[in-house]
């Protein structure tokens, strides 16, 4: 008897119960967990897949023999059934589908259109505000530079509303030229709006349109001899240029695309996405999605797709450097989903053919690169056990560190650290809770590892795995807090290090604590360098938490104070008058003028700053 058989037996006791429709199946193991998420046209043909054929690939005969309950959800089509699937397969991860890793919202740029003075800002999330979104941008960099060359070309507002109603005088940015002074009336509202629309053009594609009009411009301040405004334009109209080439107005004229490439090598595959929007090239991002290493890169495109639009807005035009099973039912369902008619594409030549092909070899370029880092970080990996003589292999080390000031904004931070390099999803911040410990490096530790490894244990709601080392910020005391800890929790398997800088604190003066013994290496030993910069990012990610607590204090501390102050006139405050420093200087008419804070409320708050 095979050990697949007892997945078939179980398709063979539900197959006579499943409805002839369209919808997806998940198969489950013994504990529960969902396994595999799939999606079929006709439930019970596909499933009757599983039970006649007799030589399955090993990793659906790893998975039949993992199956102990089936589960059947029907829909209406096989639309439904498709966007199903994705939603499913992004929500449990089940361990033997296709899973699109390190996906994430994407950047835009918005500009408002109800706003007297429109500011220009970077936005992610739900686009709930009134006003006009352009992007996505492949990075927050790329957003942030666009945002740089907008301010010096057409002067924008990039600062808040709080801060843009309190200004006085003019900020640093109009005295580098980099913003018009609308705060303070330096500039004339029709004036302003008139480069806002300036900017929503260029960003929209009409950049000859906006080249003209500044052309003409200059010529007529030059022939009024106000060389002043000319030099202005002039710079204008190079910044104009310098932006257009960075972002490559595409051969291909693509207006609104998605060019996407997959290059599969050594069991791996990266997927590269090019984003074309207003016939501008806004960026490129790689994808490293998690599969067996003999699927076909053509399922593996096809289930990326689903996976990515899931939660994004798609373009018009999607061109792939493969042909792709259903690409008919992923341009139906993507078009339903998104109310628009959605084309995929398969480019084989021209102009289209040249920028998917320039995708491919960034795909392959940037998949080699993973295989040599991955590479690499396996061989640190060794390095560290041989060093230590440690006995399990390793691939995965959580490393620790604790921040504080005087035992004020305490934080205890951990950072993951794996295969395919650092794993962000896995960063975790605590707040120090157990009162008299934060000034206490030890119990703050102790705290920050109870916390993390019960849930581990108790399988809590998004709890992670165990790591096969940790890596403690520290010397000897740490180290010995930290065995102490997993001791007690029955984790006496998982290794610790603890690494404490030198008297000095010269980086290459290490000293490192395991298992009773101290150990040091050569300065110029690559393993150094790797737990170094292990721990350093650690510190980095520590510090990071710390100053946005202790910020986050700083604003509340002064206006928590008064009593009888809620959060509603805490923030009509801070918004009137841009910060509780600011409220403190403000006079008693001044408080009284703030909408909801009534004459007695401002008396209250006046006396606890002036008596």
């Amino acid at each position: 008897m095979k050990s697949s058989d007892l997945g078939k037996e179980v398709i063979r006791k539900e197959l006579s119960l499943i409805p002839k429709s369209p919808g997806v199946y998940r198969m489950l193991n013994h504990k529960g967990d969902i396994l595999y998420v799939g999606k079929a046209k006709n439930l019970p043909n596909r499933l009757k897949s599983y039970v006649s054929e007799k030589n399955h690939i090993i990793r659906t005969e790893r998975m039949l023999s993992q199956t102990f309950k089936i589960e059947i959800t029907t829909t209406a089509n096989e639309s439904e059934a498709l966007l199903l699937e994705a939603n499913l397969i992004k929500k449990f991860k089940p361990k033997f589908n296709i899973l699109l890793k390190d996906d994430k919202s994407f950047p835009f740029i918005f500009i408002g259109n109800k706003d007297q003075w429109p500011q220009v800002t970077k936005h992610r999330g739900k686009k709930d505000k009134d006003g006009f979104y352009f992007g996505p941008f492949a990075s927050a960099g790329s957003a942030n530079w666009t945002i740089k060359m907008l301010q010096k070309i057409f002067l924008l507002r990039v600062c808040d509303d709080t801060t843009f109603k309190n200004r006085k005088r003019p900020c640093i940015l109009y005295q580098i030229k980099r913003c018009s002074g609308p705060c303070v009336s330096y500039v004339d509202n029709k004036d302003y709006k008139n480069s806002v629309d300036d900017a929503i053009k260029f960003v929209s594609g009409k950049s000859r349109e906006i080249q003209k009009n500044l052309s003409k411009q200059m010529e007529e301040a030059s022939e009024k001899l106000d060389f002043e405004k000319a030099s202005i334009l002039r710079d204008k109209i190079k910044s104009l240029n310098i932006i257009q080439s960075s972002q490559r107005i595409n051969e291909a004229n693509l207006v609104e695309a998605d060019v996407i490439a997959a290059y599969k090598e050594s069991g791996k595959t990266c997927i590269q996405v090019f984003f074309y929007r207003s016939k501008q090239n806004w960026g490129n991002q790689s994808y490293f999605p998690k599969h067996d290493p003999d699927q076909n890169i053509s399922e593996i495109m096809s289930s990326f797709l689903m996976q990515f639009y899931e939660n994004k807005n798609v373009p018009k035009l999607i061109i792939l450097n493969l042909d792709i099973k259903d690409k008919k039912l992923i341009e139906q369902t993507l078009s339903t989903k998104d109310k628009k008619n959605i084309s995929i594409a398969i480019a084989k030549k021209g102009a289209k053919a040249k920028v998917v092909s320039l995708a491919e070899k960034n795909a392959k370029e940037s998949l080699n690169r993973k295989l040599y880092e991955t590479n690499n970080n396996k061989n640190l990996f060794e390095g560290i056990s041989k060093k230590f003589n440690l006995k399990n292999n390793i691939s995965l080390v959580e490393v620790y560190d604790n921040s504080h000031i005087q035992g004020t904004s305490s934080v205890g931070a951990m950072v993951t650290f794996g295969d395919e390099g650092f794993i962000k999803k896995r960063y975790r911040k605590f707040d120090i809770k157990t009162k008299n410990s934060e000034q206490d490096d030890y119990a703050m530790l102790r705290e920050v590892l109870n916390r993390r490894f019960k849930r581990a244990i108790l399988k809590k709601e998004n709890y992670l795995t165990f790591p096969d080392l940790l890596l403690i910020d520290g010397g000897k005391g740490q180290y010995s807090t930290a065995r102490e800890v997993l001791n007690e929790l029955g984790l006496y398997d998982i290794p610790i290090i603890a690494i404490a800088k030198g008297k000095l604190r010269n980086s290459g003066n290490e000293t490192f604590f395991y298992n009773g013994k101290i150990f040091k290496f050569e300065k110029n030993d690559p393993t150094l360098f790797f737990l170094q910069r292990l721990r350093d990012e650690a510190h980095r990610f520590a510090i990071n938490a710390h100053r946005a607590k202790r910020q986050k204090g700083i604003r509340r501390s002064l206006l928590d104070q008064v009593n009888g102050i809620g959060s509603i006139r805490k923030r009509a405050l801070l918004n009137h008058f841009g910060s509780a420093k600011a409220v403190e200087s403000a006079s008693f008419d001044e408080i009284k003028s703030v909408e909801g804070v009534e004459e007695k409320v401002a008396k209250k708050i006046y006396n606890f700053f002036h008596e």
